[in-house]
């Protein structure tokens, strides 16, 4: 392999990995990458042969013992010839000694298994315009469709109420990373407050194809419902798309039922035992890159 090397990614190769993303068919956001910098700065790697970007993979830090797989890509003219697994064992010899989780393609899951990777659940991404877009109170009017739950929005809480609420979803504490999800220009954060508590939090993001939410947060199926039909509001005619996982039948139940479908599926896989979420009130997951 005269003339390959793995460099971390600067902010231009950044912007080359989304695109890449969007070419494999993923819909990444369009601006997901400045929060995954802030992720982990040291979290992606690129693969050049001859100066020339031909693969990529992130491999991010969280606290002092978890570690998110993500954006594992090579081109396709350069399949196959080994340069994707010099930047695989890269990307994991960065998070040795730590749990790892990915989100598997099918294509890709065997080849996961081999590496000592789990399955836990699978995302499956429902997209579509929900049933009832359009149709919900005005934006500010401050109900969902529980009595007694406010929406509003999320920058109006107290930070270290969102990183908190985030936590139970999440194996380690992400505040750069939530901060930066949440708060993007073009981004909409809203989140489901009863009593002065946290019981939902749901981002909408702008894409190459549908806007995708996520993270969607919720303490049922009716909160979820109505965090999801407020953020629509904010995407193109409404079509939306939600990474959801079928470890809670509650979610996948909810989508098909506000008449989105299924259009594409990963497996949530770890090197070791799942961590403890709060699955039954996960409608969707925030990154299938991140996490």
């Amino acid at each position: 392999m005269t003339g390959f090397e793995i460099t971390g990614a600067s902010a231009a190769d950044m912007e080359l990995m989304r695109g890449w993303a969007d070419e494999e068919g993923w819909n990444p956001g369009d601006s997901d990458r400045f929060a995954f910098a802030v992720a982990d700065p040291e979290g992606f790697l690129v693969g050049r042969l001859d100066g020339e970007p031909v693969a990529c993979i992130s491999a991010v830090r969280y606290g002092a013992g978890f570690g998110f797989i993500g954006l594992y890509i090579a081109r396709p003219a350069f399949r196959g010839q080994g340069y994707g697994i010099r930047l695989w064992h890269a990307g994991m010899e960065r998070l040795d000694g730590r749990l790892v989780g990915l989100d598997g393609v099918v294509a890709q899951q065997d080849n996961y298994r081999k590496s000592g990777f789990l399955p836990a659940w699978n995302n499956v991404r429902y997209e579509g315009v929900p049933e009832g877009y359009g149709r919900t109170a005005e934006s500010g009017s401050g109900t969902g469709t529980d009595a007694g739950v406010a929406i509003v929005d999320a920058a109006s809480l107290p930070f270290a109420l969102l990183a908190a609420y985030d936590r139970r979803f999440f194996p380690e504490p992400r505040p750069a990373f939530l901060s930066a999800w949440t708060g993007l220009p073009g981004r909409t954060a809203l989140a489901a407050v009863r009593d002065g508590r946290i019981e939902g939090l749901g981002v909408i993001r702008p894409c190459s194809a549908a806007h995708r939410i996520g993270p969607l947060y919720a303490a049922d199926p009716a909160v979820a419902a109505a965090l999801l039909l407020r953020l629509a509001r904010h995407a193109p005619a409404g079509v939306v798309s939600v990474d959801a996982p079928d470890a809670n039948p509650q979610a996948t139940a909810l989508l098909a039922g506000l008449g989105l479908v299924p259009v594409f599926e990963t497996a949530r896989m770890y090197t070791g035992p799942a961590p403890d979420l709060a699955l039954a009130e996960l409608f969707g997951v925030t990154s299938l890159e991140l996490g």
